[in-house]
């Protein structure tokens, strides 16, 4: 039996196949927003303000990709499909990708590069300021996701870094609900998933400590 808790009747070459041809489908449908906005883009379909158009789109799908690398591990627990856990890098660094792209349309776009009114929008607009501080956590997170950084830094300690994903996660959530200004149906869902996705992994660490501590029990001399 695999540990991925495969059926019996599954064939072995073809879960190969299958985890080969995952990551590639994947990368290509996470570049399919880019391509729907150059579409868009090019058909003048923007609207009115087509500087804002592409900043809230690109930061809305930062967001969503923030929040589907956050998911990984908690669906690899739910389901015990452990191929999953490969899509975890590829997926946080695309979310990362779309959030650098969302601070440049708003640096280069909108505030050509006016370095000045950029400081007064972080310390005046608060939802800017938020928005920032997810920024500046999720930048060590990209730059410590190579194999070698994990070596560097060692297991534990770089399991101890990468949760600040999930801080950085509840930033941006934040970010999204202060900049709406009307209507927070969609805010609400993305904070309800990220609340999710936290009870996930909060059940998770509860239950194996409490497995150790039973194992510890059992095992302690009498």
């Amino acid at each position: 039996m695999s540990a991925s808790g495969a059926p019996p009747s599954a064939s072995p070459r073809g879960g190969v196949k299958y985890g080969r041809l995952l990551k590639p489908a994947v990368f290509i449908l996470c570049l399919l927003p880019l391509v729907w906005l150059a579409w868009r883009g090019f058909t003048d379909d923007l609207g009115a303000n087509p500087i804002e158009a592409v900043i809230r789109f690109l930061g809305d799908w930062a967001l969503r990709f923030l929040l589907i690398a956050l998911a990984v591990t908690p669906v690899r627990i739910m389901t015990r499909r452990n191929e999953v856990a490969r899509l975890r890098r590829m997926l946080g660094l695309f979310a990362f990708a779309y959030v650098v792209l969302h601070m440049l349309a708003y640096i280069g776009l909108d505030q050509v590069f006016d370095f000045h009114a950029i400081w007064r929008d972080v310390v005046k607009r608060i939802y800017i300021t938020v928005g920032m501080s997810a920024f500046a956590m999720l930048t060590p997170l990209a730059v410590t996701s190579t194999d070698r950084m994990v070596r560097r830094l060692g297991g534990r300690n770089w399991r101890r870094l990468h949760r600040l994903a999930y801080l950085a996660g509840v930033a941006a959530v934040i970010h999204y609900i202060l900049m709406v200004k009307a209507g927070y149906v969609q805010p609400g869902i993305y904070a309800l998933i990220l609340g999710l996705l936290l009870g996930v992994r909060v059940i998770n660490a509860w239950r194996q400590n409490l497995s150790t501590t039973f194992a510890s029990a059992i095992a302690a001399p009498k």
